[in-house]
């Protein structure tokens, strides 16, 4: 290779298609049970879906009300200011003309947003916060709290971050016990999470290129959006993989689990860690 000439390199490289000048980055299923916990959360998401009648109406609830919420949270929401006016379009030129701005721009700090979809109303419940730590984890446990009709359960699916299971949230949990049930993504399974896709969309729709003066501008702006939209909420659907699902041989109670369980909220064990999600084995239910 060292007596090969620059540009014989460059057509032997071209005709393989080889560009190694270009990083692309996969993940790696590293979670050996990664598909029998993507299976536990799909059941979830196919029992909401029975809970919808063929014109898309809401059947009410037979037996105990469980409110299903999506959840997780989007922190380094930068507030970012511009140093000059941005100038309007100009009309009848060669190029396609938008708004200029200038390049050079003030950084005013970053806020987290924590939230949640209901995945039977749609609405999109948030709390916006300097940080996302268990402290702010818990208070958007106690919105939901006083939310939701006291005595129904309110069940979460959400991620293995550390603020879920850490030991104020489980102090927290241990004072309400069986209000909250979670249901744990695997490691690397964020895209099952449902509001994955909303922060996606509120992020091309209102974040991407907005421009602030303060930091609570933007907190009261990101609250705006989420009045906008649940003016007129709609129901996430999800469709990957439902058609393989029965629930008729699923067990349910085997798969949600709340984090505080009945040794966790023990005397002796109530100032520890709150327990890791733990690997679940589904039951048949023979017919």
């Amino acid at each position: 290779m060292a007596t090969v000439a620059e540009t014989t390199l460059r057509k032997i490289l071209s005709n393989a298609r080889i560009k190694p000048f270009q990083v692309s980055y996969y993940c790696e299923r590293r979670d050996p049970e990664f598909d029998e916990k993507m299976h536990d959360v799909l059941v979830i998401y196919k029992q909401i879906e029975m809970q919808f009648d063929e014109d898309g109406k809401l059947i009410p609830f037979e037996k105990e009300a469980v409110h299903t919420l999506s959840y997780d949270e989007k922190p380094g929401i930068q507030a970012i200011a511009t140093t000059g006016e941005d100038r309007p379009p100009i009309p009848n030129t060669d190029k396609n003309s938008g708004y200029q701005r200038d390049y050079e721009y003030v950084r005013l700090g970053t806020l987290s947003l924590l939230a949640a979809i209901d995945l039977l109303s749609g609405e999109a419940i948030p709390f916006v916060s300097e940080t996302h730590k268990s402290s702010d984890f818990v208070t958007f446990l106690k919105k939901l709290d006083e939310k939701y009709p006291k005595g129904d359960i309110i069940r979460i699916i959400l991620d293995n971050h550390s603020a879920h299971t850490s030991k104020e949230t489980q102090e927290y949990l241990n004072t309400i016990s069986g209000r909250f049930e979670f249901v744990f993504t695997p490691k690397h399974g964020s895209w099952l999470n449902m509001i994955e896709g909303f922060f996606s969309k509120m992020t091309k729709q209102m974040l991407g290129g907005i421009r602030v003066e303060t930091k609570k501008e933007l907190e009261n702006r990101i609250y705006r959006y989420f009045d906008e939209i649940n003016k007129e909420p709609v129901p996430y659907k999800w469709t990957y993989k439902m058609d393989t699902i029965d629930l008729s041989k699923e067990d349910i109670d085997s798969i949600v689990y709340e984090v505080v369980n009945a040794k966790a909220a023990s005397a002796e064990n109530k100032t520890k860690k709150a327990p890791k999600p733990i690997s679940r084995k589904r039951k048949s239910i023979q017919n």
